[in-house]
C-alpha cells in the first residue's frame, strides 16, 4: 500500500488546495476545490478509497511500526516502569520533576488547609461586593474557521515567544512568563496556517520556543515543531479522503485582555439579528484599564473584556486560569458535517511547571468529546505536547457508518447545510465537487449518527481535571441538514429548531450554550484548586460560561439551551421557575412579596445527540416510572459531569409576560466530591428554608460554609423581552413519545419522530445482532489501587490496575476498511459494553470514546424515558437518583482505528487511575500499537501490553436482563423530584 509521505512530516507534494475564497471574506467558506487527482478507485474494502491514502498498520521500520506483545504472560502489570508522563515534569537546571512539581505553589497546600468541605478543604470565596444578577451573561465567542488555504509565508518571527512583563498578564521571569498579548494577537489574525498541516507530524521544524526551553533547563533541547508522536500510527487517517476545507488555529495561554482579534470571525459579524445593532447581545459590558464603568459599553466587540468572574472581582492572574486564546468570553467551535477541519492547537503555557499557582500542567492533549474522529486526533491521555508547540487535530466530521450506510450519499436527510453558491468534495458514486442545491450537499453515512452539542477540552495523564478546571474547554456546535441553525427553512428534514433566520445556517439569536462548573477562588480572587484530594473536587461557586451569576435577556419567543455541566465533580439537577409577584404562584418565596411557578420545557438532545422524541418536563408523563408526575415536572434529571442536555424553553407561554424573571435553581446538594448526598426540594430552597450561611464571616482563618451546600440555588436569571418578530421554530409537542393513560388521562400515540435510534430494542433483527455480540464488562471501583492511584478498573473478570498508557484493556477488529459507494459492507462491529459500580456508595459518570452508544438496561430493567430515546457517550452509574448500578450499552465501532480511552468523568477519579486504553484494529491486525512518550525531546516509543481478555472480552450477548420497552416509560430509578438519597 502506497502513502504520499513526502518526508517524515513533508507537506503533500501532489495536492496543492485552491481555494477560491479571499483570505479577508473568513466565513465565505465558497467553491472549494478538491485536488483534481483524488477521484475514487473501484477498489477492494481492505484497500484505500482515495489514492494516495494509506490504510492499514504502518509498515516495518516506520518509527511508530506495530509490535507483538511481551511473551511474559503477567507483562500487562507493568511493574517498575517509569509514569508515561515524566517528561512533563523536568524543573530548572534539568531536574526531573514528578506528579508532585506542578505543586509546588498551590495557596493551601495539605498542612494550609481546614477541614471544611466546600470548597474541598478549603476557604468561601470571597464575593467583593459583588451582587447576585447584575451583570450581563457573555455569549460563546465563535472561533470562526477560515477556508483551508495554504499562508506561503511564515508570520514575521513566528510564533511568538514568552517575554518578562507586568502582572498580571505576564511574569519578570522568562520561563513563568507569556508572549505579550499584542503579539499573540497580530499572531491569531493572520489569514492561513504556515507551515501547511500535513499528514505527518512535523517533526522537521524545531520549537520556535526551543532557545528559551534550554535556557531554563540549562541543556541544548531538541523539541520539535509539532507534538504529535512521528510515523505512520500517527499520521492522520484517511488523509486525502477528508482532505481538510478548513482551518482555524487559537493558542492555550494565560488570562489576559481580550483584544477583539476574533470580532471578524464572527458568522453575524455583529450585523445580524439579536447580534445586530438594537439586538438583545450587540453591547458587551466592559472596562476602561481596570476600572469598572457601568456605563462604558463595546458595540459589535469582545475587545477589552477581561478574565474575571463579575465586575467587582479581580482580574486573574495569567497562571491562574489558562482558556483558549487566554480570553473571555469562552470559545465556540461552529462545524458543519461532511467538511473535515483543521485545528491547529498551540501551546504557550509557561516553561516552568510550577508557574501555575499550584495547580494544572504545562502539557495539553485536546480531546474532541465525543467525535466520530480518528485517534491520532481524539486527544489519547499521552499524546501530550509541550510550550512552543502545537499540535494539528484534523476532525472529518463526517457521519458513522459512512462505509457502510448511505455510500452513495443518496438519502437528503445526511446533507451538509449550505449557502447558494458553495461546492463541496464529495466521495460518492461520482465523486468531485457537489453544488449547494436547495440549501444542502448530501454526503455519505448515517442520518440517525447526526450530532449537534459536543465540547471539547484537555485529556492531559493524571492532570485533566486541573487543566480544564483552569479553562481549557470550549463548546462545538455541530451543524447538519436536520439540524441547520435556521428555523426558517421548512423542506420536511430541518426540525426548525430555535435559532433565528439571519443566515441560512448557524444563526443563534434563540440558540444559547451555557457551561455550568463550580469554582472557588482565594482571598485574593485569585481561581483555586486542591489537586491535593482524589475523591473529587467541590467549588462553591456554580458559575455559567465562567461567570457569577449573571443575567441574559430573552424575548418572548421559544429558546435551545445547551447545557453542558463542566464541573470537575460535581453533579447537577437544574429546576426552572418563574417568579410571580405576590403570594399566588405553586411555590413561596423568601418573602410574602414574591412566590414562583415551574416552567415547564422539552428536552430534545442528550449529550451530543438529538433525541427520537422529544421528552416533555412538563407534568404530563411519569418518566421515571415512579408513579409521580410531578417529580419530572419543569425539573430535569440528575445531569453528570461532561453530559449535555438541549432543552427548549418557550418564554411566549405558560404565563410568561415580557418583563418576567425566569431563574435556573440548582437542587443537588453535595458534601464531598465522592458523590451526590441528597436532591433538596425545590419548595425549600426557593422559600430560603434551605439557605447555606458563611459561619464566622469575620473570622478570616475559621470562616466556612454552613447550613447546607452553596452551589444549591438560583445561579443564572433569565430578564423576558417584548418579541415583535415571528417565531417560526417547530414545537417540540409534536414529536412527544407515546404517553400511557395515567390518572384518568386518555392515552396519546406517539407523535413525530426527530432522529430515530439506529438500533430498535424491540426489532428481532437487531436482537439477533445483540445475541451475537462481544460483551465486555468493565468495573469501576476503589479497589486493587494505591494512595496516590486508588481509583482502577476491573475489565473481564481481572483485576483492577493503576492507570498505565502502556496497558491496553481491550481491542475490537474493524469489520472492514474503506469502501467505495459501490461497495458497502458491514454495518459495523457491534458489542455490549456492561459498564458497573464497585459499590461503597460511590458514583461514576463514565465516558466511552468516539463512538454513542444505546443504552439497553439500567439494573436489567428499561431505562427513564430521556434515556429510552437518546444516544449517549456519559453513562452515569451509582446510587444516584436517575441512575442505577449498572448499565448495558450497545456500541457499534467503524471508519477508524487506533487508540481510545474509556474513564470517569469526575476527572478527579480519572487522574488517580480511573482511565483505561482500549483499542480500535485494523481488520485481521496481529500486532498492537506502541505508546508514545513525548518528552522536551521529540516523541520515542514504548511496547505496549495487553490484558489476557483484551480480543475476547468475556462472552456474547446481553447479560443485564431484560432490554424491551422502547415505546413506553418507567424505570427502575428512585423519585428524583424532592426526595432524598444519602449514599456513602
Amino acid at each position: 500500500m502506497k502513502t504520499n509521505r513526502a518526508g517524515n512530516g513533508g507537506a503533500r507534494a501532489d495536492t496543492a488546495n485552491t481555494s477560491t475564497s479571499h483570505p479577508k471574506d473568513r466565513n465565505s467558506w465558497s467553491k472549494y476545490r478538491r485536488p483534481g487527482a483524488l477521484l475514487l478507485l473501484g477498489v477492494a474494502a481492505t484497500v484505500a478509497a482515495i489514492p494516495g491514502d494509506y490504510y492499514g498498520p504502518p509498515p516495518p521500520g516506520d518509527p511508530s511500526a506495530y509490535t507483538d506483545l511481551p511473551k511474559d504472560a503477567k507483562a500487562y502489570q507493568l511493574q517498575g516502569v517509569a509514569p508515561a508522563n515524566t517528561g512533563a515534569f523536568e524543573k530548572a537546571g534539568g531536574v526531573a520533576g514528578d506528579r508532585t512539581t506542578p505543586q509546588a505553589e498551590n495557596v493551601l497546600p495539605p498542612k494550609a488547609q481546614p477541614s471544611f468541605k466546600i470548597p474541598t478543604n478549603g476557604k468561601p470565596s470571597p464575593l467583593f461586593g459583588a451582587q447576585p444578577f447584575t451583570q450581563q451573561l457573555l455569549l460563546f465567542e465563535e472561533f470562526g474557521p477560515e477556508p483551508f488555504e495554504p499562508n506561503p509565508n511564515p508570520y514575521p518571527g513566528g510564533f511568538p515567544v514568552p517575554k518578562p512583563g507586568p502582572a498580571p498578564e505576564q511574569d519578570p521571569i522568562v520561563a513563568r512568563s507569556s508572549p505579550a498579548a499584542a503579539e499573540i494577537d497580530a499572531f491569531l489574525a493572520q489569514s492561513g496556517l504556515y507551515p501547511l498541516p500535513s499528514e505527518y507530524s512535523n517533526d522537521r521544524d524545531m520549537n520556535p520556543w526551543a532557545p528559551q526551553i534550554s535556557a531554563y533547563l540549562k541543556r541544548m533541547v531538541q523539541s520539535r515543531a509539532e507534538g504529535r508522536p512521528p510515523g505512520r500510527g500517527w499520521a492522520h487517517q484517511r488523509y486525502n479522503e477528508f482532505y481538510p476545507q478548513g482551518q482555524f488555529k487559537t493558542v492555550q495561554m494565560g488570562a489576559r485582555a481580550n483584544g477583539g482579534v476574533r470580532d471578524s470571525y464572527q458568522l453575524h459579524h455583529y450585523q445580524l439579528g439579536e447580534f445586530g445593532p438594537g439586538g438583545l447581545y450587540y453591547a458587551s459590558y466592559s472596562f476602561q484599564g481596570s476600572t469598572r464603568v457601568p456605563a462604558y459599553k463595546i458595540l459589535g466587540s469582545t475587545k477589552s473584556i477581561g478574565v474575571r468572574f463579575h465586575p467587582d472581582m479581580p482580574l486573574q492572574n495569567h497562571k491562574s486560569v489558562w482558556t483558549f486564546d487566554g480570553t473571555f468570553p469562552p470559545k465556540l467551535l461552529m462545524v458543519r458535517y461532511g467538511q473535515p477541519i483543521v485545528m491547529r492547537h498551540y501551546n504557550a503555557l509557561p516553561i516552568d511547571p510550577a508557574a501555575n499557582a499550584g495547580f494544572g500542567i504545562h502539557t495539553i492533549s485536546t480531546h474532541e468529546h465525543n467525535g466520530h474522529s480518528p485517534a491520532e486526533s481524539d486527544g489519547f491521555t499521552n499524546a501530550f505536547f509541550f510550550p512552543g508547540q502545537y499540535y494539528d487535530y484534523r476532525w472529518p466530521l463526517q457521519l458513522a457508518g459512512y462505509d457502510s450506510i448511505n455510500t452513495d450519499a443518496s438519502d437528503p436527510r445526511a446533507a451538509f447545510p449550505c449557502e447558494p453558491g458553495e461546492t463541496l468534495y464529495v466521495n460518492d458514486k461520482q465523486p468531485g465537487l457537489k453544488q449547494c442545491m436547495n440549501g444542502r450537499i448530501n454526503i455519505r453515512g448515517d442520518w440517525r449518527e447526526t450530532m449537534s452539542t459536543h465540547w471539547y477540552h484537555d485529556h492531559m495523564l493524571d492532570f485533566t481535571a486541573q487543566n480544564v478546571y483552569k479553562g481549557n474547554a470550549a463548546m462545538m456546535n455541530y451543524y447538519s441538514a436536520i439540524d441547520r441553525g435556521n428555523e426558517a427553512v421548512d423542506d420536511g428534514i430541518n426540525l426548525r429548531l430555535p435559532s433565528g433566520t439571519a443566515r441560512g445556517w448557524g444563526n443563534r439569536d434563540y440558540d444559547v450554550n451555557l457551561l455550568m462548573a463550580d469554582k472557588a477562588w482565594d482571598k485574593n480572587g485569585q481561581l483555586w484548586f486542591n489537586p491535593f484530594n482524589n475523591d473529587g473536587f467541590l467549588g462553591d461557586q456554580l458559575l455559567v460560561n465562567w461567570l457569577y451569576k449573571p443575567y441574559l435577556d430573552v424575548r418572548a419567543r421559544s429558546y435551545r439551551f445547551r447545557i453542558l455541566n463542566g464541573s470537575v465533580s460535581r453533579y447537577c439537577k437544574l429546576a426552572i421557575v418563574r417568579e410571580v409577584q405576590g403570594s399566588g404562584g405553586e411555590f413561596k418565596g423568601a418573602s410574602s412579596k414574591v412566590s414562583y411557578e415551574r416552567v415547564p420545557f422539552h428536552m430534545i438532545a442528550n449529550d451530543g445527540n438529538i433525541m427520537e422524541h422529544a421528552v416533555p418536563f412538563d407534568g404530563s408523563m411519569d418518566l421515571n416510572g415512579n408513579g409521580d408526575l410531578k417529580d419530572n415536572f419543569g425539573i430535569l434529571p440528575t445531569q453528570g459531569i461532561a453530559e449535555r442536555f438541549d432543552i427548549i424553553i418557550d418564554f411566549a407561554r405558560h404565563g410568561i409576560q415580557p418583563g418576567d424573571r425566569i431563574y435556573f435553581v440548582n437542587l443537588m446538594e453535595h458534601d464531598t466530591g465522592k458523590g451526590t448526598k441528597e436532591v433538596i426540594p425545590l419548595a425549600d430552597v426557593l422559600s430560603g428554608k434551605y439557605k447555606p450561611v458563611i459561619k464566622d464571616a469575620d473570622k478570616p482563618d475559621k470562616a466556612k460554609w454552613d447550613k447546607g451546600d452553596p452551589g444549591v440555588g438560583m445561579f443564572l436569571q433569565l430578564r423576558v423581552q417584548p418579541y415583535g418578530g415571528q417565531d417560526l421554530a417547530m414545537n417540540p409537542a409534536d414529536y412527544e413519545p407515546a404517553k400511557p393513560a395515567i390518572k384518568g388521562q386518555p392515552a396519546k400515540p406517539a407523535g413525530l419522530k426527530m432522529i430515530p435510534l439506529p438500533l430498535d430494542r424491540d426489532s428481532p433483527a437487531d436482537k439477533a445482532l445483540l445475541a451475537q455480540a462481544r460483551h465486555r464488562t468493565f468495573i469501576f471501583g476503589r479497589s486493587d489501587g494505591t494512595d496516590e492511584q486508588p481509583w482502577t478498573i476491573k475489565v473481564d473478570g481481572g483485576n483492577g490496575f493503576p492507570m498505565d498508557p502502556r496497558r491496553i484493556s481491550a481491542a475490537m477488529q474493524l469489520a472492514s476498511g474503506p469502501t467505495s459507494a459501490n461497495d458497502p459492507t458491514t454495518p459495523g462491529t457491534l458489542e455490549i459494553w456492561k459498564i458497573e459500580n464497585g459499590g461503597n456508595g460511590w458514583e461514576h459518570p463514565v465516558h466511552v470514546h468516539f463512538e454513542e452508544g444505546v443504552i439497553l438496561s439500567r439494573d436489567g430493567k428499561k431505562p427513564p424515558v430521556w434515556e429510552q430515546w437518546a444516544r449517549k457517550d456519559v453513562y452515569r452509574i451509582g446510587g444516584d437518583f436517575d441512575s442505577s448500578e449498572n448499565v448495558e450499552v450497545a456500541i457499534r465501532f467503524r471508519e477508524f482505528a487506533g487508540t481510545y480511552m474509556e474513564h470517569c468523568h469526575n476527572t478527579q477519579h480519572e487522574d488517580t487511575s480511573m482511565l483505561l486504553r482500549w483499542d480500535v484494529e485494523y481488520p485481521g491486525q496481529v500486532q498492537v500499537m506502541p505508546t508514545p512518550l513525548p518528552t522536551w525531546d521529540g516523541v520515542t516509543y514504548a511496547p505496549s501490553v495487553a490484558l489476557p481478555t483484551y480480543r475476547t472480552g468475556d462472552g456474547k450477548g446481553q447479560k443485564g436482563g431484560s432490554n424491551s420497552g422502547s415505546g413506553s416509560s418507567g424505570s427502575g430509578s428512585s423519585g428524583s423530584g424532592g426526595g432524598s438519597g444519602r449514599r456513602g
